[in-house]
């Protein structure tokens, strides 16, 4: 039903809503600033570096010579797309969501999640900790990245506790249909692991279940237009129990999920599709992984992920003992790499900055950890082009 939410939208009526609009710090203000504290979200991230970056930075195909293929920028721009749809039906806060839903993948390494996964092996190896693009996306909004503000001076994005919750709850690994948001205002650090809890706002869970909509389609789309699925169309039309004379293509697969989900969702059952569109979802994600994410296509392209993120890290975490030796053979390399440690570690900085310092380069895990960050934010063809420096002459 219309507007079945409209009482728990994310307004001043809402009690969350003090938690929701809090900011770890203040945030500067002007004389002549019209926009709410979710918009003023919204446009802090869209300025942002790293959200510029998403434009060359592998969904699932990695550098497809075809320019219609998605990339994780116009991913984004589809789960904003949908969640707003989704939102603005049902009554909530379109505001919030599209700032969530801009952000969201922000924590994305290059490589898509191959990338991820090479990642995580690393910083598990070498500091401990698994690294998840959820959890590394609120830490790029809370440490990493830099924004000037009317002063000159360089802060960190300071979002709102409701986007900040939204980033890193979205997983859109989701298999359980009713999805609610939690009660507590919890400390969001105190996540582990990916879906580990839901998130605070129905906004935040509109966008989980948006990511996964996006995705689904939108990969199977992708995977026609590249030939992969040629010998799979067959069982791809029987997984959608289509008798139409409808296409299978990514917008009316998008239409008919938002229609099932919107008809179906209320305030005491949660966010949910009805059981036959919940379990084709789940058989359209087990068809992704066996045909689309597990290719043999893919298999040549991951090996060389690995190959360069690893020779990038190796190559960096050797500064640590041997930062002159190493300087002299990759002077550019290491030079980029200080110019941008330079910003958060603990010996002088620029004046303008005003930021939390976050790196003890005195440690050794703090250093690599630095590194981790640094690669995570780099792009498909920044990171190839410090791999291919590294190994030429």
């Amino acid at each position: 039903m219309k507007n079945n939410f409209l009482e728990y939208s994310a307004t001043e009526n809402n009690v969350k809503w003090n938690e929701m609009i809090k900011r770890e710090k203040e945030l500067y203000s002007r004389n002549n600033d019209i926009r709410s504290q979710f918009e003023r979200d919204y446009t802090r991230i869209l300025h942002s570096t790293a959200f510029r970056r998403l434009k060359h930075k592998t969904q699932v195909f990695f550098s497809p010579a075809n320019d219609h293929v998605c990339t994780r920028i116009e991913h984004v721009m589809h789960v904003e797309s949908i969640s707003y749809t989704i939102a603005k039906y049902l009554g909530l806060n379109v505001e919030l969501t599209r700032a969530i839903a801009i952000a969201h993948d922000i924590g994305h390494s290059p490589f898509g999640h191959e990338g991820e996964r090479i990642l995580s092996e690393i910083s598990k190896r070498d500091i401990g900790q698994t690294f998840w693009h959820e959890k590394n996306g609120l830490d790029m909004v809370d440490y990493i990245e830099l924004l000037e503000d009317n002063k000159g001076n360089k802060q960190n994005l300071n979002l709102t506790y409701a986007v900040r919750d939204g980033i890193i709850s979205h997983c859109g690994e989701i298999d359980e249909n009713n999805l609610r948001p939690r009660e507590d205002c919890i400390d969001l650090s105190i996540y582990n692991h990916p879906n580990e809890y839901n998130p605070y706002t129905w906004e935040g869970c509109v966008v989980k279940i948006s990511d996964k909509i996006s995705y689904l389609g939108r990969d199977i789309e992708d995977a026609k237009t590249l030939g992969i699925l040629d010998e799979h169309l067959v069982e791809l039309k029987k997984l959608f129990n289509d008798n139409s004379e409808e296409v299978i293509n990514n917008t009316v697969i998008i239409n008919n999920l938002i229609y099932d989900l919107c008809k179906n969702s209320n305030p005491d059952n949660g966010l949910c599709f009805s059981q036959n569109i919940f379990d084709m979802l789940n058989e359209i994600k087990r068809f992704n992984y066996k045909n689309i994410y597990l290719s043999e296509k893919l298999t040549t392209s991951k090996q060389y992920f690995k190959i360069v993120l690893n020779t990038i890290y190796e190559t960096l975490k050797q500064t640590y003992q041997n930062k002159e030796k190493i300087k002299k053979m990759y002077p550019e390399v290491i030079n980029d790499f200080e110019e941008w440690l330079c910003n958060y570690w603990n010996l002088e900085r620029k004046e303008c900055m005003k930021n939390d310092v976050i790196f003890n380069i005195d440690n050794e895990k703090n250093y690599y950890k630095a590194i981790i960050y640094y690669i995570s934010g780099m792009t498909d063809n920044y990171a190839i082009e410090m791999y291919n420096k590294i190994i030429g002459f």
